[in-house]
């Protein structure tokens, strides 16, 4: 992308669908906790769910699964409405944020105890041999006479998605799994997850509120907003081009200046900002002129320096971070703002202190003009 040009977004995916939510909304009571979901979910395709607590991310989840009846549209899997089909009697499995594994069973016993509760139920020696095979593909391989109570988190986990692929599902539905994990082991699993998830081809469904998450996992994220999905793309598309300052705020982090939108010229705008300076950014969205917006730059795409052009600003904080080094800067109106400036290029240009002047700057095609409201 050359200096002016505006990212364009890319083109959705054209897997064939697995699982499919038309028109889907979820009523408990006078609480409406999803509203009009239109999604569709692609084969061995991994998609997550992203907000805060209470945006309707896990009752979307559990619809899918069958824990849950929509109050109106359509649960479609394989291109068949589910709406009253029994959680036991979909192609889905569920592995839960506590993995929810029986203390008195051994490994083994908890990972085959699906198949057990089949009619008829497959032989002992089909179930033994299926449990070695789903140990072999989480690397547990010889734990299973364990007892659950001596596995660690990251053990449990494996246990718990072992017993969600025994049975081939066509859909794996994951409710924030790694939330009780630390977090060198959560980055661990993280990895791992999305190389079962190749080497099975199985399509994943993630929930999570942890952005980091759904950002080195997913091949598409939903981000969601009081019970709506506000925007959907690939986790490149979402970073690069948020549609709102709400996805720009929830996805990464990023630096708001609020103004007023002032013109429509491609492919740079312009904005006046609060403090009356004018400010130039790609438009996200359509936008109107005389219209609240604010222009978000990242904190990487800013770059602090000593000469040159740029808004003179103040160091306020510095954090050395081993990669990069994040400063806190104060500028005379437009208040305190990150800047993220790599070892690189601070080897390069020199460490700034708290006290210090300096100069911060960014191309214009990195600031982004979104809807304020």
């Amino acid at each position: 992308m050359g200096n002016g040009e505006c990212a364009q977004d890319a083109s959705p995916t054209g897997r064939k669908a697995v699982a499919e939510l038309r028109g889907v909304s979820k009523r408990f009571g006078d609480v409406l906790a999803v509203s009009d979901l239109n999604l569709s979910i692609g084969e061995g395709e991994f998609l997550s769910f992203l907000g805060p607590s209470g945006c309707g991310k896990t009752t979307a989840l559990r619809m899918l699964a069958g824990f849950e009846k929509p109050t109106e549209g359509d649960v479609m899997l394989d291109g068949e409405v589910v709406n009253n089909v029994d959680s036991h009697r979909r192609p889905v499995n569920m592995v839960f944020q506590h993995y929810a594994l029986f203390p008195h069973m051994t490994v083994a016993q908890n990972i085959g105890y699906g198949l057990r509760q089949q009619r008829p139920g497959p032989p002992r020696a089909e179930i033994a041999d299926k449990v070695r095979k789903a140990l072999a593909v989480v690397q547990l391989s010889g734990f299973e006479n364990r007892r659950i109570w001596e596995m660690s988190g990251g053990q449990q986990q494996r246990v718990a998605l072992a017993r969600a692929i025994i049975n081939e599902p066509k859909l794996l539905l994951l409710d924030e799994p790694m939330a009780a994990l630390d977090r060198k082991l959560r980055k661990e699993m993280q990895i791992e997850l999305q190389d079962l998830q190749r080497q099975l081809g199985i399509t994943f469904v993630l929930v999570t509120h942890d952005q980091e998450e759904a950002l080195s996992m997913s091949d598409r994220i939903c981000v969601m907003r009081e019970g709506r999905i506000v925007q959907i793309g690939s986790p490149q598309e979402l970073y690069d081009r948020p549609n709102s300052r709400y996805v720009a705020d929830f996805v990464g982090t990023s630096n708001f200046f609020n103004g007023t939108f002032t013109d429509d010229k491609n492919p740079l705008a312009t904005v006046r900002l609060d403090n009356g300076m004018p400010m130039q950014g790609c438009p996200g969205g359509n936008l109107a002129k005389g219209q609240d917006v604010c222009i978000s730059v990242r904190p990487e795409q800013m770059k602090l320096h000593r000469v040159g052009d740029g808004l003179s600003v103040e160091v306020h904080n510095r954090i050395f971070l081993g990669e990069h080094t994040e400063y806190l800067v104060k500028h005379e109106s437009l208040g305190d703002f990150l800047v993220l400036s790599p070892r690189q290029y601070e080897q390069a240009e020199g460490s700034f202190n708290a006290g210090d002047s300096a100069l911060v700057s960014w191309e214009p095609n990195a600031a982004l003009i979104l809807d304020n409201t």
